[in-house]
């Protein structure tokens, strides 16, 4: 057999050292579809196995020497496991404790992150799950709660195999990393069911973060060490000793104080949940085994690695302003309550550089026009008449209607009513996510009847205008994502300031206009979705009136 390079080397002209593997041959025949992800610091890379492919070869991605052995060996160890993975001609059999252990890797995986800083949620994109960014406060809930509406429908059967589709190839990839290739028909059916469950579980605890709801996990215990097939592990119980002080209990005594001197619910979880990050750093919740060193390595660990689907860091106002912020007001507290002896995150701060603000008004007057004017050229080219849809007719919706870009992608055919004497769009859960889980009628402004909207809309083939849903489960999460991205990057093309939020600008501009013209307030919240802000507001009135303010917005006037 041929074990080919073990030590990294170097391509011609490059600093980078390179990771090369030779295939063995006897294991070529069974390696070749195979994707790989490979670990690789705190990141991972997929390689996939073509039948050309001879050797596994990629970047260490680095030029620090003592990292290059560091990946090296974790690399190479990694492909050892694959290999003899390969090598085993029988399927394996797991035991239900093996199969909830492997389980608990993906609990962990997507469970923890930092969702105070980055708001993001899960979606299955072609048998993938990954990161979908969100633009707007309150949508990241609403997405991981359509994650798990759309869970509950997978495991409605009662059937594991059901749930293949959507968790074979994270199965897949857990099976391969610890040596194993394939199991035998029952582990299959015991991994899908756990593999579920623990989705499930995390998608749950992800959801409560939304919320501001950092409390402590009660299921994070619920999954064992793994233990290979044919090993065993003698375990001991060592009785847990709890600390005099903790780090949590420090964040809730500090908040029933301060609670009553009428700080914000939202500072509490703000500080909440940076504690909850300094307790995973730590790995401990021992308040008296903090020292100023510890909170230095953390505030040097925030700044450094990256957020979870980002190739970039907390910045360092997050960390100055939220981590550091938090924990010197809480162990300040601690320290004048007799709790501690001492703040160890006294003086510790980051320099800041002064910070360019978000534009909030939106576009300006030429980015406007030259957005508008470019949609309306674009033709069916390539893409889907979905999408090409969706680059022609969202901004201008967006512009008329200062709706969300999600409650525009996920548009249907039937959404388009007839109200009286003008044209309303439906905004409503039924056709996927709105933020406030309520319906809403937003009259269409005449100008975009006079465009051609209502005609091409009577005229689509298709139940949803902007996007087709996934074939297999009839889901719209993933798809709305897609056309999200699509039109962001069709703006981006004109308006690259990094200040303007590429989607979300329509709304601050529609706002913008609605003042100079004059709307009525309370109408235009109606119109927009946002919460009123009285009793009479939020609850009472019938939303009459509603096109007669739409009609006061000028026309855009476009070349």
């Amino acid at each position: 057999m041929l074990y080919g390079l073990v030590s990294p080397v170097q391509r011609s002209g490059s600093s980078i050292r390179q990771f090369v593997k030779r295939i063995p041959i006897d294991v070529r025949h069974r390696a070749v579809g195979t994707r790989l992800t490979i670990p690789m610091g705190n990141s991972t890379v997929t390689v996939l196995i073509t039948p050309t492919t001879r050797s596994i070869r990629l970047s260490l991605r680095t030029r620090d020497p003592s990292e290059v052995k560091v990946r090296q060996a974790e690399i190479a160890a990694y492909v050892e496991q694959v290999f003899a993975a390969w090598r085993r001609d029988k399927p394996v059999s797991l035991s239900h404790r093996q199969a909830t252990a492997l389980a608990g890797e993906l609990y962990r995986s997507w469970a923890y992150g930092e969702e105070a800083e980055r708001k993001s949620s899960v979606t299955l994109v072609d048998g993938q799950w990954v990161s979908d960014n969100q633009d707007f406060e309150g949508e990241a809930e609403l997405a991981f709660a359509a994650t798990l509406a759309y869970l509950d429908r997978l495991k409605a059967s009662g059937e594991p195999q059901d749930l293949e589709p959507a968790l074979g190839a994270i199965i897949d990839k857990l099976l391969l990393a610890r040596g194993i290739a394939s199991v035998d028909s029952a582990t299959r059916s015991i991994l899908l069911s756990t593999f579920w469950l623990a989705l499930r579980d995390a998608m749950e605890h992800r959801q409560r973060n939304a919320t501001g709801d950092y409390s402590p996990d009660p299921k994070a215990d619920r999954f064992p060490d793994f233990v290979p097939p044919g090993e065993s592990k003698t375990v001991t119980s060592k009785p847990r000793v709890s600390p005099k002080v903790t780090l949590t209990d420090l964040v809730e005594g500090w908040w029933k104080e301060s609670e009553a001197t009428g700080l914000r619910k939202t500072t509490y979880n703000g500080y909440k949940a940076t504690m909850a990050k300094f307790i995973a750093f730590l790995a401990h919740d021992d308040a008296s085994r903090v020292t100023p060193e510890d909170v230095v390595r953390f505030k040097e660990h925030r700044l450094s690695t990256p957020l979870p689907g980002s190739d970039k860091p907390a910045s360092p106002r997050t960390v100055k302003d939220s981590d550091l912020a938090g924990l010197k007001s809480v162990f300040n507290w601690a320290v004048a309550n007799r709790k501690l002896p001492s703040n160890p995150a006294a003086g510790i701060t980051i320099k800041l550089g002064k910070k360019r603000k978000l534009r909030e008004t939106g576009f300006r007057p030429d980015e406007v026009k030259v957005i508008l004017s470019a949609s309306l050229k674009v033709v069916q080219g390539h893409e889907r008449p979905e999408t090409a849809a969706a680059t022609r007719w969202i901004p201008w919706l967006l512009a008329y209607t200062g709706a969300r870009v999600g409650e525009i992608a996920q548009l249907r055919k039937e959404d388009m009513q007839r109200t009286g004497d003008h044209w309303s769009i439906l905004i409503t859960p039924e056709a996927g996510n709105v933020k406030s889980n309520e319906s809403r009628l937003v009259p269409l402004h005449p100008h975009l009847i006079k465009m051609g909207f209502a005609d091409f809309v009577t005229k689509s083939k298709s139940a949803y205008l902007f996007l087709t849903p996934n074939r297999k489960t009839g889901d719209v999460l993933g798809p709305v994502s897609g056309v999200k991205n699509r039109v962001r990057e069709f703006v981006r093309q004109f308006v690259t300031d990094p200040n303007v939020q590429p989607n979300h600008a329509w709304r601050h501009l529609f706002i913008t206009r609605c003042r100079t013209a004059g709307v009525d307030q309370e109408l235009r919240r109606m119109i927009t979705g946002h919460s009123g802000q009285g009793v009479d507001e939020k609850v009472y009135g019938d939303p009459a009136g509603l096109y007669r303010e739409i009609c006061k917005l000028p026309r855009f006037q476009v070349p």
